[in-house]
């Protein structure tokens, strides 16, 4: 239990996908002009996160990784697929996106208008991708897996809700010519991640 707690809350704060490896920050960036479509993005991000990241643990495990296909018989038990997992995550990511639009779609559609083009870009943002590439990388079990991705989707989450709420305030303030328009928001962003590092030195 304390393992997964501490699994959670390094994906959460001190390797937040965002703020410690600057993963997806197209995204990032352009949706957190307004706390509803970050709120409404980070959300999705959790649900992508928390469901591709186990299936792809699976996919993984036993179908791509050397050896995996040794349930099936000895001969394809010596494959090593582990060369297609960059197709393969990808196309489970593309399946859980086009499932977040259809649900959006029909019971949000403002929101799903004010995501716009990144709502499907969500299939190659790089934090979804790289939480499974990870999760490979750290060979992580199954549960560490589910943890780790709903960890990552949390931290995606207070990060982008946390700039959008910020830039709300900017509108009333008026910083030097030189910081206007992104030079702030990439400041605020620095110091975000300073800010979710301090939680490096905690130990569960």
């Amino acid at each position: 239990m304390v393992d997964y707690l501490s699994i959670f809350v390094k994906a959460v704060f001190v390797e937040n996908m965002l703020l410690a490896f600057f993963l997806g920050m197209c995204s990032f960036l352009a949706c957190s002009k307004k706390i509803e479509t970050a709120t409404g993005l980070g959300a999705a991000v959790i649900f992508v996160l928390s469901v591709t990241t186990p299936i792809n643990w699976v996919v993984h495990e036993f179908f791509l990784k050397k050896g995996a296909l040794g349930w099936i018989s000895e001969d394809l038990g010596k494959l090593d697929l582990s060369f297609l997992n960059f197709i393969a995550f990808i196309a489970t990511i593309a399946t859980m996106v086009q499932l977040v639009e259809m649900i959006l779609d029909k019971y949000s559609p403002a929101l799903y208008a004010s995501l716009g083009v990144f709502l499907p870009l969500i299939t190659v943002n790089c934090s979804i991708l790289g939480a499974s590439l990870f999760m490979v990388e750290r060979k992580y079990e199954f549960g560490e897996s589910l943890v780790f991705g709903f960890g990552s989707g949390v931290g995606f989450f207070l990060a982008i809700v946390a700039l959008a709420a910020i830039r709300t305030k900017l509108v009333y303030s008026h910083p030097p010519k030189a910081f206007e328009g992104y030079s702030l928001v990439f400041l605020i962003t620095g110091l975000m991640a300073m800010g979710f590092m301090c939680f490096a030195g905690i130990q569960l």
